[in-house]
């Protein structure tokens, strides 16, 4: 495997901290719906970061994001001076439906008890 995909990944995880702290504090400076950083991904070049983010009120989701990719420009400048990178990453802000989708999941079977008692527990995959 090329070193490039170790790179972008060491890169994304260090994005996915900074971030975590810029978004928190943009929303907090300038009153935004709380949303918090849930993954970054990076592209190989690393010109570009996809920064997906979840909401706390699902329903004002599509607010933060709007808001966050206004203060992209912004945040990015702060990155720039909290990472020792040559070139930062332009920020794209997208927003994270898979934590909704597994609320949805969990409330479909939670309603359904049927389902959950047919699988009888055990698929004899260890998850973890």
């Amino acid at each position: 495997m090329p070193k490039t995909f170790h790179r972008t990944d060491r890169v994304s995880a260090q994005l996915r901290r900074e971030l975590g702290t810029l978004v928190h504090e943009a929303v907090r400076e300038h009153g935004l719906p709380s949303v918090s950083v849930s993954d970054v991904e990076v592209t190989r070049d690393l010109a570009h970061a996809k920064v997906f983010v979840t909401a706390l009120q699902q329903e004002r989701s599509r607010e933060a994001v709007k808001a966050l990719k206004e203060l992209a420009p912004q945040i990015r400048y702060q990155l720039g001076r909290a990472v020792k990178m040559r070139h930062v990453p332009e920020l794209h802000f997208h927003y994270d439906d898979s934590v909704d989708r597994g609320e949805r999941i969990g409330n479909l079977l939670r309603d359904n008890p049927a389902v959950s008692e047919d699988d009888g527990g055990d698929t004899g995959h260890a998850d973890k």
